[in-house]
């Protein structure tokens, strides 16, 4: 209860001792051959004071009794031991702080372990290494020897589940993932067989919804072929039990990134086009069989561009494994590639199809306000409107939210990473990622297949299986 109070003078570094006087006030190290306490030296005490006392007086507040620095031994004194390091740099930093814009309580709060920064002067006297669970390359024999680095430590590797997270949370993980990977399997299926029995029924502009679900049908099998073969099976190297850097194989992973990220791609560039034959018909006045006349060029965009993008991720050797998921994929271990071929390509997209949505969705009700006045009757046009609106919601939220995931996790990965390698024991500040996050990205990444099933809720579906 009483270290908290102390946050707002960490937060704003009134001292860079602070933190590791706190540290070892209330979490001393504990050393199996030395059995008496191990305080902080009084030197590292009177530092800390000597630049937070002032602020505290500043607000009423005196310096705890209980952390009194004549009560602390002297750093070197041989029948005590202590915990200090040298310093000869100023400890306390130019009186140019305000008064804090908020209270104690609220800057406790708000505190958050995102940035991975330490105050300069809180090094433990440790150098960053590669500490377990990371598994550290020793052997130049090794393939990846001095071609990868984690947290600023080269040759560390990642292992082959993630080191962040429990047991529990990565048990739920794989519950989770085949949860939701099962029932996008079983709608999208649902939805391509009722296309395949009653093609005639899915015509243009709506017919690249049946192309997009079928696309989250390869997806979802490619996570349940992790689930059937395992996580270690499909993300990890056998041979070192660290999970799958810069490779090409082997033909399971290979296999589950094809399935991915091919599909995928595919599925957003299907989303494209589909905003696209909307706004053709809709604000351009394109009949159905003008919009199919070009179903030829929709066709060769959504199968060559992916095509074109997983065929360079191969020859560029840049599958990777996921350590969360047990998947292989793209930019799980670079960010450079997470953000070449992953981030900006779902950015691109997305931005183009939102682009051809709105402007489909204004000439749709410029439409209704002409035939309205006219007198006739909008209510066929009022459905399709609803339904074309419901439709994008389904997919416009589910893929900003999982570029959203992709932007959180490459702007946090390396403080993950520094801090696993280069933190304090006991850090209270030990920035990790966010379990839920995580969850919520896979639940998205699936979501709008199992949405796409809505097309088809209708009598007519039921008429063609009964047929």
């Amino acid at each position: 209860l009483e270290v908290p109070q102390f946050w707002p003078l960490v937060e704003i570094q009134c001292s860079p001792d602070l933190r590791f006087f706190l540290c070892s006030m209330y979490t001393p190290i504990c050393l199996p051959d030395y059995t008496k306490p191990l305080p902080p030296c009084r030197s590292v005490c009177e530092r800390a004071k000597a630049g937070c006392s002032p602020i505290m007086q500043q607000y009423g507040f005196a310096w705890p009794e209980r952390m009194s620095c004549d009560s602390l031994p002297v750093l070197g004194d041989t029948e005590v031991l202590c915990m200090g390091y040298n310093r000869t740099e100023a400890t306390t930093l130019p009186p140019f702080f305000g008064k804090p814009t908020r209270p104690a309580k609220d800057a406790a709060k708000n505190l958050t372990p995102l940035s991975g920064q330490r105050p300069s002067g809180l090094d433990c006297g440790r150098t960053c290494k590669c500490k377990a669970p990371l598994i550290p390359i020793s052997k130049e024999s090794h393939p990846l020897y001095n071609r990868i680095r984690t947290g600023q430590v080269p040759n560390c590797a990642i292992p082959c589940y993630q080191p962040y997270f429990t047991q529990d949370e990565k048990t739920f993980a794989t519950f989770w993932i085949g949860l939701w990977s099962i029932l996008c399997f079983l709608s999208t299926s649902t939805t391509v067989a009722t296309f395949l029995i009653d093609m005639e029924r899915f015509k243009y502009p709506e017919r690249p919804i049946i192309f997009l679900s079928a696309c989250y049908l390869f997806v979802s099998v490619g996570y349940i072929v992790r689930l059937v073969a395992g996580h270690a099976n499909v993300a990890c190297n056998p041979e070192h039990h660290h999970i799958h850097y810069e490779t090409t194989g082997p033909a399971l992973c290979t296999v589950v990134f094809l399935l991915l990220y091919f599909f995928g791609m595919a599925s957003s560039i299907w989303w494209v086009i589909l905003s696209l034959t909307w706004f053709l018909a809709a604000g351009m006045k394109w009949g159905n069989e003008a919009i199919a006349s070009y179903a030829q060029y929709f066709h060769l965009a959504a199968w060559l561009i992916p095509s074109a993008k997983s065929i360079a991720v191969l020859a560029l050797s840049s599958v990777d494994g996921d350590p969360v998921a047990g998947v292989c994929y793209v930019g799980n271990q670079s960010l450079e590639n997470l953000r070449g071929f992953v981030l900006a390509p779902l950015v691109v997209y997305l931005f183009t199809g939102s682009l051809f949505l709105l402007a489909g969705f204004v000439s749709l009700f410029r439409i209704r306000s002409v035939i309205k006045q006219g007198g006739t009757k909008t209510d066929k046009l009022e459905k399709l409107m609803i339904r074309i609106g419901i439709f994008t919601v389904l997919y416009t939220v589910p893929a900003t939210i999982v570029i959203a995931c992709y932007i959180y996790e490459q702007h946090n990965r390396e403080a993950w990473e520094r801090a696993q390698n280069c933190s304090c024991p006991g850090d209270p500040l030990r920035p990790k990622p966010d379990y839920a996050i995580f969850m919520l990205k896979y639940f998205m990444c699936l979501v709008v297949g199992i949405t796409s099933g809505v097309w088809i809720w209708s009598g007519k579906t039921l008429e063609s299986w009964r047929r």
